[in-house]
């Protein structure tokens, strides 16, 4: 199936998908959950912006995931290209556009109040990751269905885990709107993937194969973006274990059981396997990963 199709054949269910998300979507207003009173101890010189006690990988966490969501007008632009028009495909992009715009506000205000990242760094990041407009750009429709529903539930983990480490209730509270959203986006792109599996499977496979093998996260244009996400692996907030064990295993074996889908070509038999191949290999360096992550825990631990 190529565009035009699979666009034509899954627009019934987009539809069925964003009235689901309408009927289940929270209305939330940024202002009411940032603890405006704390930008008092900023303007009597309480604390410095960046210098608050949080750690590497969760203020890298807080950097990365606000600059990540200021980048909207490229993702939409990307979106739009794939899956927009006057259908329950653009009706979906802008609802999108809309509902991931509150988490740059929200994420924005509750830092600079909280002064947790210098404003003046975020930016110049800002700056430069939208004047350059480096975003994933997905092969297809097919492949830009499978890269979000993977994304998008990468990115709710990111977000709670993130939320976890803040030791703020405040900045918890926020993180996890932040997560709920970006479940509620997970759910809609998981069930038209597993929709597009029906209508086509060999398609559907062979995209998934590239996007999972292939995948980034939508940051990668941040400047230092290496760097921070090696602190924010370092802190267990995001890393190959959970990448393995909490997004592509629960995906590819549980909800879209790729492994017990018949009817295939024979190219998408063999991109089948190289997804398997590629799998166990990533299972492999996450138990390497979290074998490390345990050890250096374990010195700090003993060494308090």
């Amino acid at each position: 199936m190529d565009d035009v199709d699979i666009l034509r054949e899954l627009e019934p269910e987009a539809g069925r998908l964003l009235d689901r998300h309408l009927e289940t979507a929270e209305d939330w207003y940024p202002h009411e959950h940032v603890p405006w009173e704390r930008a008092a101890q900023l303007k009597d010189g309480g604390f410095t912006h960046g210098e608050a006690p949080l750690s590497t990988g969760a203020r890298s966490a807080l950097l990365v995931n606000l600059l990540t969501e200021d980048n909207l007008p490229w993702y939409t632009r990307t979106i739009s290209r794939m899956f927009g028009g006057d259908s329950a495909w653009g009706a979906w992009a802008q609802r999108w556009t809309a509902e991931e715009g509150r988490h740059a506000i929200v994420m924005r205000d509750y830092i600079t109040v909280s002064g947790l990242v210098d404003p003046k760094v975020l930016e110049d990041g800002r700056m430069a990751q939208v004047s350059s407009a480096i975003v994933p750009e997905p092969l297809s429709a097919a492949d830009g269905m499978c890269y979000v529903a993977i994304q998008e539930l990468a990115t709710r983990i990111s977000h709670r885990n993130t939320g976890t480490q803040l030791n703020d209730p405040a900045g918890y509270n926020v993180m996890m709107k932040l997560s709920s959203d970006e479940n509620r986006h997970h759910l809609f792109y998981r069930d038209l993937v597993s929709k597009f599996i029906e209508l086509d499977p060999s398609g559907a496979i062979e995209a998934l194969k590239r996007q999972v093998t292939g995948f980034a996260m939508p940051g990668i244009g941040i400047p230092g973006f290496i760097e921070h996400a090696k602190a924010i692996a370092g802190a267990g907030i995001y890393d190959f274990a959970i990448h393995h064990e909490r997004i592509i295993t629960p995906l590819v074996f549980r909800q879209w059981a790729i492994d017990k889908v018949e009817g295939l070509s024979a190219t998408a038999e063999e991109a089948r396997t190289s997804l398997f191949k590629y799998i166990d290999r990533v299972a492999k360096v996450a138990r390497r990963q979290a074998e490390r992550l345990a050890e250096r825990q374990a010195t700090i631990a003993a060494a308090l």
